[in-house]
């Protein structure tokens, strides 16, 4: 764990990330989770202040808007079947809860768009998993096969759709840019003028950050609710402890941000449910120079994988009980739920850790 703390934590660019797949930079672009260097440097600046904790909170309301319309759904099926039951199958809807919150959030009152945006992203996600293992002949993405078109294709409407919605929203800005991701990104993006070129980005690099926006907030966080509920179908004693802390702390009412703070084992079951069946597996980097790591001496140009799925079922970092499902190991924050404080790795960590990690604890 010393040596991939080395690795992660380093601000020197020592350890930058490998070189991104094509089919990774079909569905994000250049977006934050795939640039390095001074023009990662300038996105973070641009899009961190849309991402503070005081800005989510804003952005409750319309999560746990986007779930009780979920959850109206659930109950509307049951009430159609005679049994009065009815099996639900869980990661299809997550998926598309995941979808309604990035559209509300990230684009507000350009919700409708931002749904076909979702839409394209979403076929064009499948294509490019389809192609994710194919033998990588140089060029061959540039011939016009089907495939290529459709991806073509669908990549041009994602475009535009943004572009559109942009361009509506600098048109306005006299009312302000919004409050919603996007708007926040955009008001730090123009602040102090055309001068303010640190904080400059193009209409490119906007449209890549949104890409970035549904990607990373919608896998990822359907995957995490799948799981948690598997874990807690398996683990009906904690389904009874989250039943009885949230009826405690929220009674009949929708919860706000404040009070989900308060949810001390929801918190502690989503941090285990992401330890056990986290959606990030690994993590890539290279040396950008010949190195000293440890007793290792990688030379410039070295791949280095993390193996981050391994790490977080290692019983001599997380103890004997490293493979069962044990929330109680989080009871103590964090830092303390295994022998290494920063041993989970989910959002990875130091200067490159996920700026969406608040968003996503939120939003699940």
């Amino acid at each position: 764990m010393e040596l991939v703390k080395q690795i992660l934590s380093n601000k020197s660019g020592w350890y930058p990330k490998s070189d991104p797949h094509p089919t990774l930079l079909t569905i994000l672009g250049k977006g934050l989770v795939l640039i390095d260097g001074p023009d990662w440097a300038r996105h973070r600046r641009v899009v961190n202040p849309a991402f503070t904790i005081e800005k989510l909170k804003m952005m409750t309301k319309k999560m746990t808007g986007c779930a009780k319309s979920m959850i109206e759904g659930w109950e509307n099926q049951i009430a159609q079947e005679k049994s009065k039951q009815a099996e639900i199958e869980l990661h299809k809807y997550f998926l598309e809860l995941a979808a309604d919150i990035i559209a509300h959030t990230a684009f507000g009152s350009s919700y409708i768009k931002g749904k076909e945006v979702f839409l394209s992203q979403k076929e064009l996600l499948t294509l490019a998993i389809a192609t994710l293992f194919n033998v990588r002949i140089p060029g061959f993405g540039y011939l016009p096969t089907p495939n290529n078109r459709k991806r073509w294709s669908l990549d041009k409407k994602v475009r535009t759709t943004l572009k559109q919605i942009i361009n509506e929203r600098m048109k306005s800005r006299d009312g302000g840019y919004g409050n919603d991701l996007l708007g926040l990104m955009l008001e730090t993006c123009m602040a102090g003028g055309k001068e303010n070129d640190k904080n400059r980005m193009t209409m490119d690099e906007i449209i890549d950050e949104c890409k970035t926006f549904f990607f990373a907030g919608h896998e990822t966080t359907s995957h995490l609710l799948t799981w948690t509920m598997f874990l807690l179908s398996t683990n009906q004693d904690w389904q009874e402890k989250l039943r009885e802390e949230v009826s405690q702390e929220c009674g009949m009412e929708v919860p706000d941000a404040d009070v989900l703070a308060k949810l001390k084992l929801v918190n502690m079951v989503l941090l285990e449910a992401l330890r056990i069946y986290g959606p990030v597996l690994q993590a890539l980097r290279k040396a950008s120079q010949d190195m000293d790591l440890g007793t290792i001496k990688p030379l410039m140009g070295t791949s280095i994988a993390i193996p981050i799925a391994m790490l977080r079922h290692d019983k001599e970092i997380w103890g004997p009980d490293a493979d069962k499902f044990n929330p109680l190991r989080f009871e103590n924050g964090l830092s303390k739920a295994a022998k290494h404080p920063n041993a989970l790795l989910s959002f990875s960590i130091g200067p490159r850790a996920c700026i969406g990690q608040n968003f996503a604890m939120l939003e699940a």
